[in-house]
């Protein structure tokens, strides 16, 4: 891995990439049926941004104290033991990053073919899981520039869809009665279980903004450019996300929009007509390519830093003249093309799914902890306002998983299995091992 390579722009990209999927352009919907007013649900949007900017202000603080790749792996293993930071890398490996990569390709697949590309989904859907892998391969800067094209096309085709929705032109006429100002009885609505509830899913929204803690090692000065990535990047979203919303309240019948799970594509054909409906839908589909990207660059970074620091895996870390780490990166290309044509990466990103958020949960709960453990070590970049931003983002997350728990228990059992195999692989990788023993350095 060459270090260095990738500087400030594209590390926001990644950010951007990876939290811009297709959440926000299907959750509203349902979060009509919950909050019937248009400034609880913009509230709903900004809390979600303000929690996320709590998670990323953790995570700036721990990779400037640790500026190597490896997300919730390195982080783990670093604030607490090799174990807890294994079980977080064995997760990203079998389901974590492979999951949700099968199911943005599929989505990918489907929004192509409704746009008219006379191929079935699932085909399109492994196309751009191979086309993603094969530039993976290729070097960062490259990664990097093309990543940042797509993301620049994305984030430039929401706010002119954006400006366009809030000018009253040909498409449609501005919908009157809607106002996004508070109005009586919205604090009641932000203060109800609803919008507990809807809460969950707008933080599902929000996934990846710890994107830039996977590539630390592959930045320009870490120490300043993932902080400047993670908050940067999470405080763009956050304005975009709010800002679409506020354009579908304002210009969409909001009888179309219920319980409508392709609610964009809805809203866009009630704007713009037919087209808008294309518009769109071929917007979504960039921002699901870019994601894609995103999720593939920063996942096969944890599995090389997994063979980088257990012998037993070292084919995760070999690299290539470019400095990409084949083994890592065909190994996850290969497992999101094996969920994906299996058609079970909906059924593994969902008993994964507490599982993650712990591994983020124990990743932000670290920055108290090593403040009461380890206050000599140097933290170029602290949380300011602290033990605030930690303490929020930890309920948060809390109360999301015991949501997961109440309306899903039978996925702790698996969540329980896949952990328990991943303390046996431990177990063995480790054995004949010497104490500390890693490949320290590029993998090479």
């Amino acid at each position: 891995m060459k270090k260095g390579d990738i500087g400030s722009g594209p590390a926001v990209a990644l950010v951007v990439a990876n939290m811009i999927g297709t959440g926000v352009f299907t959750s509203l919907g349902y979060q009509l049926e919950a909050l019937p007013s248009a400034f609880p649900i913009l509230v709903l949007w900004a809390v979600g941004g303000v929690l996320s900017f709590c998670g990323a202000l953790c995570y700036a603080e721990l990779v400037s104290m640790w500026p190597r790749s490896g997300g919730e792996y390195h982080l783990l293993r670093e604030a607490y033991h090799p174990l807890a930071g294994f079980l977080a890398g064995w997760v990203s490996l079998v389901a974590g990053f492979a999951a949700p990569i099968a199911l943005a390709a599929m989505a990918f697949g489907r929004y192509l073919a409704k746009l008219g590309v006379p191929v079935e989904p699932i085909w399109l859907a492994g196309g751009a899981v191979v086309l993603v892998t094969l530039i993976m391969l290729g070097s960062t800067s490259a990664v990097g520039r093309f990543l940042g094209g797509l993301t620049i096309l994305k984030v430039t085709l929401i706010v002119a869809f954006m400006v366009g929705a809030m000018v009253p032109a040909g498409g449609g006429e501005v919908v009157a009665s809607v106002s996004l100002m508070p109005k009586a009885g919205d604090w009641d609505l932000i203060l109800s279980g609803g919008f507990a509830t809807s809460l969950v899913y707008v933080m599902y929204a929000y996934t990846g903004w710890n994107g830039a803690a996977y590539v630390a090692g592959e930045l320009r000065d870490p120490q300043r450019t993932v902080p400047l990535a993670l908050l940067g990047g999470t405080a763009l979203v956050m304005v975009l996300y709010v800002g679409l919303n506020a354009a579908f309240l304002v210009r969409a019948p909001w009888e179309m929009l219920r319980s409508e799970p392709e609610v964009a594509l809805a809203a866009a054909k009630a704007i713009f007509g037919e087209r808008g409906g294309a518009w769109m839908g071929g917007l979504i589909a960039f921002g699901l390519l870019s994601m894609l990207t995103g999720l593939t660059w920063a996942g096969s970074r944890v599995h090389q830093r997994l063979g980088q620091d257990l012998m037993r895996l070292g084919f995760l870390a070999k690299v290539n003249r470019h400095g990409a780490p084949v083994g890592a990166v065909l190994l996850q290309g290969g497992l999101a093309l094996l969920l994906l044509f299996s058609g079970a990466f909906d059924a593994v990103l969902n008993y994964v799914e507490a599982l993650l958020l712990v591994s983020s949960l124990l990743a932000v709960v670290a920055v108290i902890w090593l403040r009461w453990r380890r206050p000599e070590v140097v933290r170029p970049f602290r949380v300011p306002l602290y033990p605030l931003p930690p303490l929020l983002f930890a309920a948060a997350t809390s109360y999301m998983l015991i949501y997961l728990v109440q309306r899903r228990p039978q996925e702790l059992m698996w969540g329980a299995v896949t952990l328990l195999a991943g303390w046996l692989i431990y177990v063995m990788v480790r054995a004949g091992e010497p104490d500390g023993a890693s490949h320290e350095g590029d993998g090479k």
